[in-house]
This record gives C-alpha cells, structure tokens and sequence, in this order.
C-alpha cells in the first residue's frame, strides 16, 4: 500500500486525454495485443456499459453509425476476458481460506474459468467435476419447492439466455428472479412506469443529437459511460448547455479529451463539458427540482399549455412548489437560490433538454421520489414526447435493460404474463417473488434451498458483507455461472455445495445473440470462438447450460426445450411473447437491427392508460446526521460525522477491479477516502492520515485521507470495499439500498 497520494497539482487536467491512449498503446503490445484487436472489432455490442457500440455495424460503430466508438472500459473487459485459463493445479495448491485473502483485482487476474468445479461441505478446496456431475446437482436442487429455488442475474449475458433463464423460472412456478438491477435502476423503472407508462429512456440516440440542453445528474459518466461523452462533447460545439449535478467535481465533467476526437484532444487538451457545476448535499436531489420547479414558476418559464393537454395531477405539483419555501429549499439541497435560480433559466430558456442520471439519483432511500421530480421538471417545461429532450436513466451494464425486457424481474408485465401462460400451457404464479434484497433477507431466515447466478457478484454488490456472507450460508445448493472468479466465489459459499460453472463470453459464443443499449436499440451479436479450447478447457453457452438443464427437468413438454439449443428459435418466442421485441425473429436473416416499439416519445402521448404523464408530487426529504455518540464515540474525540457516498473508480466496472489507483481523482489505492479539505481541518485531521470510518454495519481501519473536490460534508469510497459499513436503507417502493447516503464517522481511535 502506498504512503503518499500524487499532489493535486499532478492530476490529470482533463478526463480521458493521456491515460487511456497509454493504455490502449500498453495493451496493444502484450501477447494478446492482435487478438484484442481483433475483438475490438468484432461484431458485438460491447462488454462494458450500455451506451451502445458494436454489433453488425462493426465493433468500433455506434447504432448511429459513428466510428471510433471503443473507449478504454472495452479495452479493459476485452483484455481481461483474453486472459490465459486457470489451472487444475491452482485449485488444488490454494484452499478457499487462501483464496479469501484475495482482492477484487486479484480475483480478476487469477484468469478465465475453464471447467467446473465444486466446493463441497467439509472440504477446503474447489475440485474439478464434469458437466454430467453438474446436470446430476442441479436436477434435484431444481425440484425442490418453487419458493424455495431462485436466480440472480447480472447484464453481462445475452437477450436469449435471459429470456430462457425466466421461462425456466417461471415453468417451475418460481417468480424469484432477482437482478443487480435491483441494487441499481430499479427505482428509474418503477418511477417512469408510474409516469409515463414505460421505465426505460425516451430519448434515442438520434434524439440526443437534437438536444440543445442536457442536465445531468448523479453521474461520473467520464469513468462508466465514457462514449456517452462523445455526445456532450458534440452539443457543447453546436453551442448547447450542459448542467451537471454532484456533490463531487469530477474532472472530466469539467473538460474530457475524447479519442473520437483526437485533434482536437491533443491540440487544446480536451473539450470543455460543464457550462453550469451544482454540488448539492448528497440525497437532497427532490428538493434541487423542487427548487428548479419554483424558480421555472416564478421566471414565467413552465408550459401551462402543454401540462394542461398531456398531463394529469400537475396542478398539485405546481402548488407543492409555490408553497415550499426558498429557506427550506436552500437549507436541505445546501445550494443558494442564485444557482438553482440561474440553472432553472439555461433549462427554461433552451429549446429542448434532455434529464439523465445514473445511480447519484437511484441509490437513495427516496429514489423514486427522485426520479418523479426529474420527470416533474421535465414535463412543467414541456420537455418530454418531443425529439431532443426528455428522460433518459443511463444504464451501467451492457444489457442490464434487455433482462428487464426479457421478463428477468419480479414485476412482470402483464401482458407477458398472458403470453408466457400460453406458451407453458400453465397460468404464471401469482406468488410474489424475491428482489435482490428480498433475496438476502429470505436466505438469512433459511427460506432458499437453491440459487443460480447467471453472471454478477451477488455477495460483493450488497450492504453489510457480513449479513451477505451469513445469508449466502444458509442455501443449499449455489451455482455460478461465470467467464473469471469474483470475490463471491469464495467469499458467498452455500452450506452444502458451491459450483462454478464456465461460459464463453458474448464474443465467443458459438451462435448469434442479442443485446439491448440503455437507448432501447436491439444489436446483433455474430458467434465468436474462445480461445481456451476443448480439451485442456471444457467451456459451454449459457443457452445450452440453461436449455439442457429445462431438458433434463421438463423433457419436451409443454415446450421442446432441447430445440431452444438454437437461438433462433428462441427469437421466434421472443417476438411472440415480449412487447416491442417483434422484429427480433427475422433479426438473424436480415440483419436488422432495430429500435424497440413504444418506448421513444418523440410526441407527448405516453404509454399509460390515459396516454397523459402522471405527475407526482414529491416531498422534501428529512435529512439529518447522527452524532459522533450514535456511533459509540466520544464527542471530544478527534474526528467528524459524515456522508458517504461510495462508488466505482476510473479503473473497475461493477464490482471487477481492473486497477489499484484511481489517477483522475489523486486516490493511489482502495483504502482512500475523498474528503473536503475544510471537513480535514474542522475535524483536526490532515491529508494523508491514516484513520478510522465506522458505519452502523461495520469499521474499515488504517484508511487514507485524500483531499479533493467533493463538498463539504460529503465524502467517497470506494465500491464493494465500503458495503462492509453499512446495512441495507432500502428504497420500499424499489427494493434498492442507499448507497449514495451513508452517515460514518471519520475518526482517529
């Protein structure tokens, strides 16, 4: 661990610039240098975030059409899926105890899991099985009671393999289909729903280009959606606004070099991003809009024509406005009247703006409220069902979005419901099933025999590790389906046996598959080959793991689930049974890709019943912070009560860390905290110190203060390393944790 993070003067002055062009050039002269190139420019969406590349335009091109839309993410997930197998030898040389010592990033560089293996009650080390030992585990442990088996899902797989995984689910009775997506965008979907009758983005990617305006919020899209910054970059020339809204400055939402545009990154050190910065206090987001809402009302800028003819209840969230006070506005957002005041103006006077956010808005305990005053504000300006504005939830995980649409979700649609009765011959369960959270509390109380994992790190990306850990312990029988090791596999071990089951990645996977963009854009993935390969390795599909399993358990009835060995088929069902999806059963034949069906509102008539948005009002949220008492520490102690909000760093994506240091924000490892310097000096502390960080779960110790721009009050660490502090404050309407709002205290023991 290093003693000295870089002074600030050393950071780099823009996002992306330098760094990631180094590490394109370092990655291209490894051993894996021509096959990384090669992949690049494989026909396939990519690995990374959902702002969509790839597919049959070719691995660098955007569903624009755009060129040089690869970014360093792409690079990292490619490189480290091209990574060597692991070796028999290795698991039976380290025990799982050695194995638990593992970081993140070291479970990333063990390699690429290359056949199955099992960890078994009483044993100390992971041993190689067959795939006919595995059908001969998962066969009984998938008969067992309905409520009793579950799934856990991760957007890394394809639109086919979760299309199968919920009919397998649901033709064994179970609704269980937990999704990192409830950890993360689950309140956007909830509160755009109730909205405006569809829970994903409006706005396409052609429509982004129309914009004159974007407002976003809650995001380091620079770091976790870096091609997204090629659009900004785009609307900053065409003479447009950009509002940003974070408690932390992130440097790239200040001024990002893009490699789109290379001249103009290496002649004047990248393009200016933010016209207007806000760094509210972390979780008073509802009152920044309110705020917004009042000063749009009082600047004669909210379109009363438009609410009266395309909104219901907008009347009341009007008055919400007027009545709420600048002083309570001001106190809880912790922003003056001037910069809500002047923000309001760029959104009011501009032709057409779009709304996104990521998990800043989503991880919180009023997350939906959040989302429902976005959407106010949106619709008070008439910026939603028009080109060039409206709502836009960026997604963080390459198909994240498709598994909703497949029906991976507990609140399934009801007209796939119907159709998904008739195509089992069976009405669908009405039994309530278990959320990501819902899944952990369950498993704690005993109540789970059976859970798959079809990709995803379940015990890394939740609150209080040690709850994870116990909950974990107490099923039965866990399959992992995975391309690497995470921290879940050898830290979420089942009580009587743990398998890990090998897959071939989107790239290598020996038939076409699909995926969705957070745009709602539907690309085709061309079959691929590994190059582990057969018989050293002994990789299979996810489709066929998941049809050989149905197979074994249902035979041909009422489907012919050995035919679903064929992607194409289950397109055909696809497009049978999922609104929107119809044009994906000629995909594979004419190669086209497409946008999905109901879901871009370029006219101000929404998918609810009524075809009018359904507007919300949102209260002010209750904020406060406990004491240094509530934690067990004295008063006189040297020290300081907190917010927390943790997060990615530039080098990770989800829970895989691909690098130890984050350069961009002066934090040199993963035991760091991002403080406010006044924060450092009013606690009798120093940059540098080594200190303690105690939440209402647990204590991280010997952390390292970095000071930097984050506001006062607020502080960030880094994720999953910080999920040891905190239990689970859960959003009720969602079902997701607040992550974004943790009360610690920093402090010297």
């Amino acid at each position: 661990m290093m003693n000295n993070s870089p002074d600030n003067e050393s950071h780099p002055s823009a996002g992306g610039g330098l760094p990631v062009i180094q590490y394109w050039v370092e990655k291209t002269f490894t051993p894996t240098g021509v096959k990384l190139w090669q992949t690049l420019n494989h026909k396939s969406a990519c690995l990374s975030c959902a702002w969509g590349t790839g597919g049959q335009k070719g691995g660098f091109v955007n569903e624009a059409g755009e060129y040089l839309q690869r970014c360093a993410k792409s690079v990292e997930a490619i490189a480290s899926e091209l990574q060597p197998a692991i070796s028999q030898e290795f698991f039976e040389k380290y025990s799982i105890s050695q194995l638990q010592q593992l970081t993140s990033q070291e479970c990333d560089r063990l390699g690429r899991l290359s056949y199955p293996l099992i960890l078994r009650t009483g044993s100390s080390h992971y041993e190689r099985i067959t795939w006919s030992e595995v059908y001969q585990i998962a066969v009984p442990a998938f008969r067992q009671p309905a409520q009793r088996i579950a799934t856990y899902s991760s957007g890394r797989s394809s639109n086919e393999a979760a299309y199968l995984l919920q009919l397998l689910m649901r033709s064994l009775g179970s609704n269980n289909l937990a999704d990192c997506s409830d950890l993360c965008h689950a309140p956007s979907t909830v509160g755009l729903k109730q909205v405006f009758g569809s829970g994903t983005s409006m706005v396409s990617l052609e429509s982004l280009k129309h914009s004159d305006c974007v407002v976003l919020i809650g995001s380091n899209a620079p770091a976790n959606h870096p091609r997204l910054m090629n659009e900004l970059i785009k609307l900053r020339q065409r003479n447009g606004k950009v509002i940003i809204i974070n408690p932390q400055i992130e440097i790239g939402l200040v001024k990002f070099a893009s490699p789109a545009f290379p001249i103009k990154s290496l002649l004047t050190g990248g393009s200016d991003i933010s016209t207007l910065y806000l760094q509210l206090i972390p979780g008073s987001d509802v009152a920044l809009f309110i705020g917004l809402q009042k000063s749009l009302i009082a600047q004669n800028l909210i379109k009363t024509e438009y609410l009266t003819s395309y909104t219901d209840g907008w009347q009341a969230v009007i008055d919400y406005a007027n009545q709420t006070s600048w002083d309570s506005i001001t106190a809880n957002s912790g922003l003056s009247q001037e910069e809500i005041t002047a923000a309001a103006y760029l959104i009011g006077t501009s032709k057409s703006v779009v709304f996104a956010w990521a998990m800043g808005i989503t991880q919180h305990s009023n997350g939906v409220d959040n989302v429902f005053s976005i959407a106010n504000t949106a619709l008070i300006t008439g910026n939603a069902g028009k080109v060039g504005a409206g709502t836009m939830p960026i997604r963080g995980h390459s198909n994240v979005q498709g598994f909703g649409s497949m029906g991976v979700t507990v609140n399934l649609r009801e007209e796939i419901k119907q159709a998904l009765s008739k195509l089992l011959q069976k009405p669908i369960s009405e039994t309530p099933g278990y959320h990501t959270r819902d899944l952990i509390e369950a498993a704690t109380q005993g109540k789970v025999d059976t859970l798959l994992c079809l990709g995803g790190n379940l015990y890394a990306a939740n609150p209080d590790l040690q709850q994870a850990q116990q909950a974990l312990s107490q099923i039965q029988t866990i399959f992992y389906v995975a391309t690497k090791p995470n921290l879940g596999h050898f830290h979420g071990l089942a009580q009587h046996q743990t398998l890990l089951l090998p897959v071939f990645n989107r790239f290598e996977n020996p038939h076409q598959t699909t995926t969705e963009s957070g745009n709602n854009f539907v690309r085709l993935n061309d079959e691929g080959k590994s190059h582990l390969q057969y018989p050293d390795a002994d990789l299979i599909s996810e489709v066929e793991l998941l049809t050989e399993i149905a197979h074994r358990l249902h035979g041909e009835s009422p489907i012919n689930w050995s035919k679903l060995q064929d992607t194409n088929y289950v397109r055909e069902l696809i497009a049978k049974t999922i609104p929107g999806y119809q044009k994906i059963a000629t995909i594979d034949k004419n190669q086209e890709e497409f946008t999905i069906e109901g879901r871009i509102f370029t006219q101000p008539k929404f998918a609810t019943t009524s075809g009018k948005a359904q507007m919300v009002v949102t209260p002010l949220p209750q904020l406060s912070l406990p004491t240094k008492a509530d934690f067990g520490i004295s008063e006189n102690q040297v020290g300081i009560v907190v917010i927390l909000g943790t997060g990615r760093s530039y080098g990770q994506h989800n829970t895989v860390v691909y690098h130890r240091e984050d350069k961009y924000r002066g934090m040199p490892h993963r035991h760091c905290i991002l403080m406010n310097s006044l924060d450092v000096q009013k606690a009798r502390l120093q940059q540098h110190q080594r200190v303690s960080v105690k939440g209402n779960a647990g204590e991280l110790d010997n952390i390292e203060i970095i000071c930097g721009a984050i506001r006062e009050g607020a502080v960030f660490m880094f994720y999953p390393e910080a999920n040891i502090l905190f239990k689970a404050n859960i959003d009720a309407r969602s079902g997701t944790p607040a992550y974004k709002r943790i009360p610690v205290c920093v402090y010297v023991k």
